[in-house]
């Protein structure tokens, strides 16, 4: 997307939440308040900007031929996105795995390609086999697994409002499905 494109959906959005503050009864001339509705149009475009990111592309960027068959861990990559709900945050930590099949990539690949997805409006559970899906098909690998550990704040700041709890999703693909292969994938991330 072009920055032309980008500066005119951000003042559209800004202009629709201008119109969202003023219907929850706030002024919006006031001092505090008068760049709140272009502070939040930027920082949505920031916090959506996996939308128009290519999380395969960025993988092939880094492609390399290598003849290594173990597993290779990328653990406790930050991540933070917005629930598709209620549009809240949900917060915590990726672990990614993969057994190469004659082809690796660069690892912080793997972290970019967590962020692609968690920059979009998302439920965990669909996170979680994006970024699975999306390395089997690019690297090709024997297998792959993903677990993903997140605070979600439409749980804890309405709802339940359970602020202790944990989310936690898997999945996997290839030799992951062996017990005795997530099993150690599982005992390197704790």
């Amino acid at each position: 997307m072009s920055a032309e494109e980008l500066e005119k959906k951000k003042s559209l959005i800004a202009d629709h939440m201008r119109e969202v503050l003023t219907l929850l009864g706030e002024d919006t001339s006031r001092e505090g308040v008068i760049k709140t509705p272009e502070r939040v149009a930027k920082a949505y475009q920031y916090l959506t900007k996996g939308y128009w990111q290519d999380p395969e592309e960025i993988l092939r960027s880094a492609l390399f031929k290598e003849n290594y068959r173990q597993m290779v861990i990328v653990k406790d990559i930050d991540l933070f996105s917005l629930c598709e709900h209620h549009m809240l945050p949900f917060f915590g930590k990726a672990h990614v795995a993969y057994i190469p099949d004659g082809y690796i990539t660069g690892l912080s690949k793997i972290a970019r390609v967590v962020d692609v997805f968690a920059r979009r409006l998302q439920v965990q559970e669909r996170l979680t086999t994006q970024i699975k899906e999306c390395i089997q098909t690019t690297l090709n690998p024997m297998g792959v697994m993903v677990v993903i550990e997140a605070q979600h704040m439409c749980m804890q700041m309405r709802g339940v409002e359970k602020q202790n709890s944990i989310t936690t999703t898997s999945d996997f693909t290839g030799v992951f499905r062996e017990q005795k292969t997530r099993e150690e994938f599982i005992a390197l991330i704790k």
